[in-house]
């Protein structure tokens, strides 16, 4: 097996490039192309072509490489399918806003909460990722940025310098059942990267120890609860989380998180319908009578409710709602004081919700 060198400490490194007679400068130069995310030795152009080689014959840059790369038409959204050394594969996406380049970071390579309208799931969990497989996948979107630079690429015009200034853990996997890798990689990515803890989010669907020790931790970062019910029972059809931890129970974790580091907490809800007999779609958690339960549970907390329209999963048996019920399930929200979005809908022409890749991928090598 070749030795990946990004996961190995500058002292590691130095003694393995010195044990291939190399000068000690060269593990210098060879960290710096790490650093920048680089995808493979040829590009390392300050080294001689010779070394190049040899590294290519035992080495590989990082601890992932990419399978597959999905750039949307309109160039704001990059999906890419990774494949970690053991050959699971994870997701990570690339979004470039008007106020920075956003990734998002996958924590496991499966998922294991089981959430009945999600792709992610569906294959199962198959393990944790570690702080350096988190990392990378930071430094994958930062390389793609570079290319953009290359190719003179500028979806948004000048509003960004061209390097990820977000970071939010929403990708496969639930981050607060890898609780202490995920605070390893954040802390990693604010210091190495500079990225401000005000521009990091987190989301879970409700691991309430996961969140006590995030916000024993300290750090003032975003949270994201992935809600999608506004009480036990529905929850629990769809969220076989909530019958370990309740609703309310999350609730009052999250608020203690939010109030303590005086941040917005963000409520995702996905809007869900169903066929009928007919195979008309009627609503299944965003009726009007929903949007008001949901109401009294946020009222007077600082919450903002992210409404996402579902993107379908071929494997679940939801649909798509109309634009008009979902415009209505906002207004009843904001009518009863409860600040909402409906969150705008990126790379949905190359697969962009979490899990549809790999799910893909994984039948298509069937």
């Amino acid at each position: 097996m070749k030795t990946i060198l990004f996961n190995l400490t500058d002292g590691e490194l130095e003694q393995f490039i010195t044990q291939l007679g190399q000068p000690r400068f060269r593990s210098k130069q060879v960290r710096e192309w790490l650093n920048r995310g680089a995808p493979d030795f040829s590009v390392m152009k300050n080294l001689p072509e010779d070394l190049r080689n040899k590294l290519s014959e035992i080495a590989e840059t990082l601890p992932l490489k990419i399978v597959k790369r999905l750039q949307s038409s309109d160039n704001q959204t990059t999906k890419f399918l990774l494949e970690l050394n053991d050959c699971e594969q994870i997701e990570c996406v690339l979004m470039r806003t008007t106020y920075g380049n956003s990734v998002c970071v996958s924590s496991q390579a499966g998922c294991a909460m089981g959430c009945k309208f999600c792709a992610s799931t569906l294959l199962g969990l198959k393990r944790n990722l570690t702080v350096n497989e988190m990392f990378a996948q930071v430094l994958v979107a930062q390389w793609e940025l570079r290319r953009d630079k290359m190719r003179d690429i500028k979806p948004n015009g000048d509003a960004n310098n061209g390097d990820v200034s977000h970071i939010v853990v929403m990708g496969t996997g639930e981050p607060l059942q890898n609780t202490e890798n995920v605070i390893g990689f954040l802390e990693r990515a604010n210091t190495e990267l500079n990225i401000s803890w005000r521009r990091i989010t987190v989301s879970t669907c409700g691991i309430v120890p996961g969140i006590n020790e995030l916000n024993k931790w300290g750090r003032p970062i975003n949270m994201a609860i992935s809600l999608h019910a506004p009480d036990d029972d529905l929850r629990s059809q769809i969220m076989p989380i909530n019958n370990k931890y309740k609703l309310q129970e999350v609730l009052d974790a999250a608020f203690a998180f939010s109030d303590a580091h005086n941040r917005q907490l963000m409520i995702e809800y996905i809007l869900l319908g169903q066929k009928d007999k007919n195979d008309s779609v009627v609503l299944y958690n965003a009726s009007e009578e929903h949007a008001n339960k949901l109401s009294k549970l946020l009222q007077g907390h600082n919450v903002m409710v992210n409404l996402i329209p579902w993107n379908t999963v071929d494997e679940r048996d939801f649909a798509s709602i109309s634009g008009n019920a979902v415009h209505r399930f906002q207004d009843i929200l904001i009518k009863n004081g409860v600040h909402t979005r409906i969150r705008r809908e990126r790379g949905a022409d190359i697969g962009s919700a979490c899990g549809q890749l790999r799910l893909k991928n994984a039948k298509d090598k069937k």
